[in-house]
Order: structure tokens, then sequence, then C-alpha cells
């Protein structure tokens, strides 16, 4: 009994305090957008506003340049794109894929690579479906990949990077043609076994 009611006690005083932030929190905002909307029409009281309206400085006028702007900036009206902007989304494997590289009939080392799609639309949902199958077709290419002298041994020349990410997306395309938009690793590693 006498371990429970500290417990209480902290659980009340946590509920307590929750709640007195939430309120000075909606207060403070309440309160300072009257304070603004006092200022602003004592400022207009005072003949501030007609000296804008009258120089053609209009508060509206910047608001809507940015709301232009920003519909232009997302393929709305003004936009001088062909077609409708795609959604994009991202498929993530749940685990990353090890590759062992061989070298005269022995594991010489240990690649470690996670990887993600870049789809649009919806097609990541129907990719969930297929991950088994997904997995299969990029471990055996780079399965394939990790018999070429140097590739993985090199990773970080963009060459030799951006020849998996192709492959890869490559081989993917064969599989599912369409909705599969690039190719993306996250993170790589390599582990050299003991000799």
């Amino acid at each position: 009994m006498k371990q429970i009611i500290p417990i209480i006690m902290v659980l009340v005083f946590v509920a307590t305090g929750a709640l007195g932030g939430s309120l000075l929190k909606a207060g403070g905002s309440a309160g300072s957008s009257v304070e603004k909307a006092a200022k602003d029409e004592a400022h207009d009281e005072k003949g501030g506003g007609d000296k804008k309206q009258a120089k053609g400085d209009h508060g509206g006028d910047k608001k809507d340049k940015k709301e232009k702007k920003d519909k232009k900036a997302k393929g709305g009206h003004g936009d001088k794109s062909d077609g409708p902007v795609k959604e994009v989304s991202f498929y993530k494997f749940s685990r990353e894929f090890v590759v062992p590289i061989i070298r005269e009939s022995r594991v010489d080392a240990l690649v470690i690579l996670n990887i993600s799609l870049e789809v649009e639309g919806d097609t990541a949902q129907k990719l969930f479906t297929l991950d088994p199958k997904l997995r299969d077709n990029i471990m055996s290419t780079l399965i394939v990949l990790s018999n070429e002298p140097d590739l993985f041994d090199n990773m970080t020349q963009v060459e030799n990077y951006e020849r998996i990410r192709g492959e890869v997306l490559k081989n993917l395309r064969n599989v599912i043609p369409e909705g599969i938009n690039n190719v993306l690793i996250l993170d790589f590693a390599k582990q050299d076994t003991p000799k």
C-alpha cells in the first residue's frame, strides 16, 4: 500500500501539469491573437492602413503572390509540366541484404546493403505482398554482381554505386514493369572475414 500512494501522486501531478500546460498554451495563443487584432484596429484608425492602400501595397497582394507561387510549385495553374504530378512513396524492406563476396572458393567478405524503392502512388501496398519475390530478385542480382572483380571492393566510387543501383532496378522491372522509379541504397557496410 505504501508503494501505491507515491505512484498515484506522481500520476496526479503529471495529469495536472499536462492539463495546466494545455490550458496555458490555448490561453496564450488566444490572447496573442486578440492583442494583434486590437493593434491592427488601432493602426487602421490612425490611418496607417490607408497609406498602404494609397501606395498600392496591399497586404493581400503578397499573400496572393505567395499562393500563386505555391500553386505553380505543386503543379497547379500556370505549371509548364505536360502531365499531372505523380505522387511518390517509398517501399522499405524489413531487413538488409547480406551479400557474400567469394574469392578463391572462400567467403572473403560480407557486404550489407539497406535498400528501399522509390515507387509511384499506391504501388508500395502492392509490393508488400510481393516482398519475398522482390527480395529473391534483388539477392540474385547482387550475387551475380558480387562475382565481378572490385565492384563491391570499391563501392565508394560513384560508377560502382550507380552500376549496382542500375542493375537492381533493371532486374526488378523484369518482375514489375511499372511503378518502380528508383532503387535507393540507404546504407552499406563491408565486413572482411578473418583470413
